[in-house]
């Protein structure tokens, strides 16, 4: 009797297909085989095996081979696939396709034209928007907070002790380490790790980006040797699958990677570590749109492991749980290195006429002459991003999203963020001929150029996504700065978080306005997260270190909590305002963008979609005798960022109490409905940005 598998493919179609096992052939559960998908062959999962079919065994085929001879996930791994794909509404396949290796996965995925419209809608702009709606990887910049060019204390301080104990308390549970830049948390984090491997158990260790990965790597292997495994998206495939076999077959009991190894198959799992817990980058930007910390607090729930987050900038959703008692707030508060928290000067650039004001210019010069060394801090890349016609007012976008186009100085182009396309800057005004137009607006390009102008006797490196392009140039710049070739330190969110050197005494925030402006409810968040992330950079092994922050909106209590070093007042804030605002962590979001081509399909779709859920939340209420505010229903309108790869956007948002019936209101809707052809519906439960 023949015997029959199936198989969940990596297309948007919640359904599986059944074949027929070729003679000699076996596929077990967990395995990935090759079979005939319509008109083509595809590689995908086997998620069952059965003596028998629900159908003419006839016309079922055979596939065509199998790829795997063992087994590439258990059946944990399949439940939480399951999990994964009705908490975020995409189909298995896809789910299995997001958490395991594939070769062939990898190799689509970079081939993938960002400019096509085929990605997740907003890519991100990694240097000024700070949208994490992201089509990219999740391994595109370097975050790790704590980890130290000098040894690890001997002896932990009473605040690390107390902390531990409190994690190795149970076997299960969540805690948050709290503490400001450079109070030993990573010490905690690897402490905890070695005592789980001592009880037996495994270890997952997540930082929210990859750049960095050999400091993290280091850290690690320093302290775990060969039984430590690196996952993360700038692997190759064959790299990858070589290193989920190691964890599989329990070689490799500490996994550390970006946020997909929260999938890593860790043999008895004992422990996750989620380290800068409020970085967007642990959110997916493309389906399935997972959250890590939300796997994560699954995974630890359903496994019986221990979870542990830490930052010292927490999400406000975490701030909130921790003051709650949904999770034990452990705090670190004192540096170890010797330093002490660094005075935090506002600058108002009002009354300034350049880009750097003459209180940063003269502490650079004076840090110098200190022989110590500064960063500068600015969340924008490029030379300028604002050109105009000073005749007719016309300003120069690009053709194919509804953004302004960036100069880059060095390549003599305009670079559009968002979908990549590039052009000439303009000898005159392409609307009315006129010449005299100009740029406003500075980045990283032309700060560089400022500082090489006004500081002639320094070393002045750039570390951006431009300037780190080519293979080696960060890992050679971090070394120069670490030995003191380089004076000042210049970029983007490269240099504001994870960097942790001696000789640094000086930051400076040239434009902590940036972050702030964007129209995203989260902004203040993230303005107070960078500007205390980066202000954690200086005076971290001495006293008196100094911050200085630029700003056009010196009143800004955002800014001056973060000067005060005072993150309970500016959380105190930040939920009264999202508590009468209505958002989260006081509400739970559901966002619905549909994108076309044709701008007035993607509306006429996204009023229809709207109307379907406004009658679904009506019916709904009604079965349940609740009131029909239970679920509002915002939209349809415009994103606010409109056009992205000459795709129009549009947006509908559930807004609820809780998750269930917004969830269920949306189920509801989509229920027997298909969108138009040539549009396309993506579904962001919990987004982390609204651009």
């Amino acid at each position: 009797m023949p015997g029959y598998v199936s198989v969940a493919f990596d297309v948007p179609v919640d359904r599986q297909w059944s074949y027929r096992e070729p003679d000699g052939l076996s596929a077990p559960v967990g395995s990935r085989v090759e079979a005939t998908l319509g008109r083509r062959a595809a590689v995908g999962w086997v998620v069952a095996r059965s003596d028998t079919v629900d159908c003419d065994p006839a016309i079922v085929k055979p596939y065509l081979r199998l790829v795997d001879a063992e087994p590439l996930f258990g059946p944990e791994t399949l439940a939480l696939a399951e999990w994964l794909a009705g908490m975020y509404y995409c189909s298995l396949g896809e789910a299995l396709s997001a958490m395991t290796p594939s070769a062939e996965r990898e190799g689509r995925r970079k081939a993938k034209n960002p400019a096509s419209g085929k990605g997740s809608g907003a890519a991100r702009d990694d240097d000024s928007a700070g949208d994490d709606d992201s089509a990219g990887d999740d391994d595109s910049a370097a975050s790790f907070d704590d980890l130290r060019v000098a040894p690890a204390p001997l002896v932990p301080s009473a605040e690390q002790s107390a902390a531990l104990g409190r994690i190795l308390s149970g076997r299960e549970g969540r805690w948050y380490l709290y503490g400001p830049t450079g109070t030993g948390k990573t010490e905690v984090f690897l402490e905890a790790a070695e005592a789980t491997l001592a009880e037996g158990r495994g270890v997952i260790y997540l930082v929210p980006e990859i750049a960095l990965t050999r400091q993290v790597v280091e850290a690690i292997k320093d302290r775990f040797g060969d039984t430590c495994a690196v996952i993360h998206s700038g692997l190759t495939g064959p790299k990858k699958l070589t290193e989920w076999r190691r964890i599989l077959r329990g070689e490799a009991r500490v996994v550390v990677g970006a946020r997909s190894a929260v999938f890593a198959p860790v043999v008895g799992l004992g422990l996750i570590v989620l380290d800068e817990e409020h970085e967007g980058s642990y959110k997916a930007g493309s389906s399935p749109r997972y959250h890590a910390r939300q796997v994560a607090m699954r995974r630890a729930a359903t496994e019986g492991a221990r979870l542990v987050m830490g930052s010292a900038t927490p999400s406000v959703e975490s701030w909130r749980l921790t003051g709650e008692g949904g999770m034990e707030r452990l705090v670190l508060s004192r540096r170890l290195a010797g330093g002490d928290m660094p005075s935090v000067d506002i600058v108002d650039m009002r009354a300034e006429g350049g880009a750097l004001s003459k209180r940063l210019i003269d502490a650079v010069r004076q840090v110098k002459r200190e022989g110590g060394q500064s960063i500068l801090f600015l969340n924008r890349r490029g030379f300028s991003y604002f050109w105009s016609c000073r005749s007719c007012g016309a300003e120069m976008k690009c053709r194919h999203c509804s953004v302004g186009m960036t100069y880059h100085k060095e390549r003599g182009r305009l670079v559009c963020h968002y979908c990549g396309y590039q052009a000439p800057p303009p000898a005159a005004c392409p609307e009315c001929g006129s010449l005299d137009t100009g740029w406003a607006g500075f980045g990283t390009e032309r700060i560089e150029e400022e500082a090489a102008r006004l500081f002639p006797d320094m070393s002045v490196a750039r570390l951006d996504a431009d300037a780190t392009s080519r293979k080696g140039v960060l890992e050679r710049t971090l070394d120069d700065f670490r030995d003191g070739k380089i004076d000042v330190l210049l970029g983007t969110q490269m240099v504001a978080k994870g960097l942790n050197f001696p000789g640094v005494r000086l930051v400076g925030v040239i434009l902590a306005d940036t972050t702030l402006n964007l129209p995203d409810f989260r902004a203040a968040e993230r303005a107070f997260g960078l500007v205390t992330q980066v202000a954690g950079r200086a005076g971290r092994f001495v006293k008196g270190g100094r911050v200085i922050v630029q700003t056009y909106r010196p009143t800004s209590p955002v800014l001056a909590r973060a000067a005060a070093h005072d993150a309970a007042g500016f959380y105190a804030d930040e939920l009264a305002i999202r508590r009468e605002l209505g958002f989260p962590p006081y509400s739970r979001l559901l966002r619905v963008v549909v994108r076309s081509k044709d701008a007035a399909a993607a509306a006429g779709t996204a009023a229809e979609l709207a109307d379907r859920i406004i009658a679904a939340v009506a019916a709904g209420a009604v079965a349940a005798g609740a009131g029909h505010d239970e679920v509002e229903v915002l939209g349809p309108a415009e994103c606010p960022i409109a056009v992205v790869a000459g795709n129009a956007r549009r947006q509908v948002l559930l807004r609820s109490a809780a998750a269930g019936p917004g969830r269920a209101a949306l189920s509801a809707a989509l229920a027997g409905w298909k969108a138009p052809s040539g549009v396309y519906v993506e579904i962001d439960p919990d987004p982390v940005s609204l651009l």
